[in-house]
C-alpha cells in the first residue's frame, strides 16, 4: 500500500533515518541557522548527495513548520512509501521467518517503541490490522526515533485470515498473554514464528486469541496485571534474539 501525501516530520533521528532508509522521499529539509554540530553534517551530508533541498531558517520559523512540536532544530517534508503489502513481506522472508504481529495497538508512541525495538531484533515484518490501529504517522516515526524506517510494516485487512496464512507456511503463531501457564522463555523461538501482541488495556481480541497455536506469558508480581505493551513487546522480542544466538532473523 502507497502513501503519496506529504507530511512533517520532526527531529534529527527520524530525518536521518529517513534519508539513510531511502524508502520515503525528501521533498525539503529547515534547519535551525544556529545548528553546526555533527549530527545536523550529517544530516547536510546525506541531502547533498541527494540533491535535497536545505533550507537555513531562525529557530521561531522552524516552530511554526513543526506546529508546536519538538523538532530539534530540523523539520523536514517527506512523501512517498507508507506500509507495504503483505505479499512482499512474506516473499522476502528466508526459511526462518520471525514476525510481529500487533492487534490494535492505539497509542502512536507505543507503536513507535515497539517498532524501535523490531528494528533492533530484525524482525523480517510487522503486520498491523486494517481498523482499530496507530499506523505509520511522523508521530510514530519520531517515537520510534526514525527506526520505523527501517522496519518492513504491513497493513492485514483481517488478521485472522494473515494468521491461518502464515500456519499454512509452517510458521508458529504464538500470542503474548498475561496469566499464560506456559512462560514465554519455556517456548522454542528459534522455529518459524510469528508473535502477536494485544493492544494496550483489552489485549487480543477474543478470536486472535484462540487463533495462536500456543499463548505464552511474562510472570509479574502480585497486583500487577500487566506490562505496557511497548515493554512487553521489547522483552518478548529479544527473547527470541537470545534463544537465536544473538543472529537476528535469519540466524
Amino acid at each position: 500500500m502507497t502513501d503519496r501525501k506529504v507530511e512533517t516530520l520532526l527531529g534529527v533521528n527520524p530525518v536521518t533515518e529517513t534519508l539513510k532508509s531511502g524508502r520515503r522521499r525528501v521533498e525539503q529539509i529547515h534547519v535551525s541557522v544556529g545548528r553546526q554540530d555533527r549530527r545536523v553534517r550529517e544530516i547536510l551530508s546525506l541531502a547533498s548527495k541527494k540533491k535535497i533541498p536545505v533550507q537555513r531558517v531562525p529557530r521561531e520559523a522552524l516552530d511554526r513548520l513543526a506546529g508546536g512540536g519538538a523538532h530539534q532544530g530540523v523539520v523536514a517534508r517527506v512523501s512517498g512509501s507508507g506500509p507495504i503489502s503483505v505479499e512482499e513481506i512474506l516473499a522476502a522472508a528466508g526459511s526462518r521467518p520471525f514476525f510481529l504481529i500487533l492487534d490494535q495497538v492505539e497509542d502512536p508512541r507505543n507503536l513507535g517503541a515497539i517498532l524501535r525495538s523490531a528494528a533492533a531484533a530484525r524482525v523480517d515484518g510487522v503486520f498491523l490490522p486494517s481498523h482499530g490501529s496507530a499506523t505509520l504517522t511522523p508521530a510514530v516515526t519520531r517515537s520510534s526515533a526514525g527506526h520505523s524506517e527501517k522496519v518492513r510494516l504491513a497493513v492485514a485487512g483481517n488478521l485472522v485470515s494473515l494468521m491461518e496464512k502464515l500456519k499454512e507456511k509452517g510458521i508458529w503463531v504464538v500470542g503474548l498473554e498475561p496469566g499464560a501457564r506456559t512462560l514465554w522463555t519455556e517456548f522454542d523461538f528459534s522455529l518459524p514464528l510469528a508473535l502477536v501482541l494485544g493492544g494496550e488495556g483489552k489485549g487480543m481480541r477474543r478470536l486472535v486469541r484462540e487463533h495462536c497455536d500456543v499463548l505464552v506469558g511474562i510472570p509479574l508480581a502480585p497486583g500487577v496485571d500487566s506490562l505496557n505493551v511497548s515493554v512487553a513487546a521489547g522483552v518478548a522480542l529479544f527473547e527470541v534474539v537470545r534463544q537465536r544466538g544473538g543472529r537476528g532473523p535469519g540466524g
